[in-house]
């Protein structure tokens, strides 16, 4: 089958070990050669991410996995037979095919396979997989959309493999594993409740405070978070009426409200559509950071199913 014009030139990027931007179906990811330490030192500068935070390999199919990682638990298999392609991210004992700098010298990697035609068609072309954290700074927004990714790199990144919108537009969740056991180490696309009916319970680890080491990637309590102050209240009423400021972006679930301190509304889904909610969050909460307002608003979601990767996200965006 003759390959896409895009991925022919994202190809093209890679093979000279420079740093593209790739979508999938979470986030946009900055994409490089798991073997070129040139390209991922520079994926580490772009970001300006420490360089012991270790970062996601995305490899082409879930055969693909035994080559790369061993000792895989039963529940990994199952997970990984179930889930992939898609927003899972498992963290197992690594082979010597993955090099020291993706693991921040971890004897683990983070690996999955994502779910995006574009880039499941570039990696099935590439004799190598590719390491690719979020498509933005390091505690920003993340990327859902290719716009997102040249504003954030408009002038550092070569070539953006525009796939359009993010359908999921949150990270994956990742999965590490104690006694043959799955414990939750960050919520994401996929719920705690879908992981659930595959493999019976699992645990939940706390987020990392900024000194510590993370086991993966996305463990850091602050992170995705707008450069405007920004707040997740339980009640927005009352929330207004304790501030002064009349300049507020309030970031609605699925309606509108009244008040003349609010200067603009965004809503994340008009039909209240949680799938559509997750995709749309990062994409408003960036659009509510370009108004040029003093505070961005939203309340907490119910702590279940997708609302509860949300909540991680929302609370993680508005550490003080």
């Amino acid at each position: 089958m003759e390959l896409s014009s895009s991925v022919i030139r994202a190809k093209k990027w890679l093979d000279k070990n420079e740093v593209i931007a790739i979508p999938t179906e979470t986030v946009y990811g900055l994409a490089a050669s798991i073997y070129s330490k040139k390209a991922i030192d520079s994926i580490y500068s772009i970001k300006n991410r420490p360089t012991t935070n270790p970062l996601i390999v995305h490899i082409k199919s879930e055969k693909e996995l035994y080559k790369y990682v061993q000792n895989i638990p039963v529940k990994a298999k199952l997970l990984a037979k179930t889930f992939w392609p898609g927003p899972l991210t498992l963290v197992l004992p690594r082979t010597d095919l993955i090099p020291d700098y993706i693991t921040a010298n971890s004897k683990t990697v983070a690996i999955r396979v994502p779910d995006h035609p574009l880039t499941l068609e570039l990696l099935s072309n590439l004799d190598y997989p590719l390491a690719a954290p979020s498509a933005n700074p390091s505690n920003h927004v993340s990327s859902t959309t290719a716009q997102h990714v040249e504003k954030y790199f408009n002038t550092i990144l070569p070539f953006v493999l525009d796939g359009g919108d993010c359908r999921k537009g949150l990270e994956s969740t990742i999965i590490g594993f104690e006694n043959g056991e799955p414990i939750v180490y960050r919520l994401g696309a996929l719920t705690i409740e879908q992981i659930e009916l595959v493999v019976g319970e699992v645990q939940i680890r706390k987020n990392l405070k900024e000194a510590e080491t993370p086991i993966a990637p996305g463990m850091f309590s602050k992170h995705y978070a707008p450069k405007t102050p920004f707040f997740v209240v339980d009640n927005i009423d009352s929330f207004l009426e304790s501030v002064t400021t009349d300049s507020i972006v309030y970031i609605g679930h699925q309606s509108r409200i009244s008040n003349s301190k609010i200067k603009h509304q965004l809503l994340l889904s008009e039909t209240g559509n949680i799938e559509e909610m997750a995709s749309n969050l990062y994409k408003k909460l960036l659009e509510a950071d370009s108004v040029g307002c003093d505070i961005i608003v939203t309340t907490w979601f119910e702590n279940k199913n997708l609302g509860m990767s949300i909540n991680d996200r929302l609370k993680r965006a508005s550490v003080k």
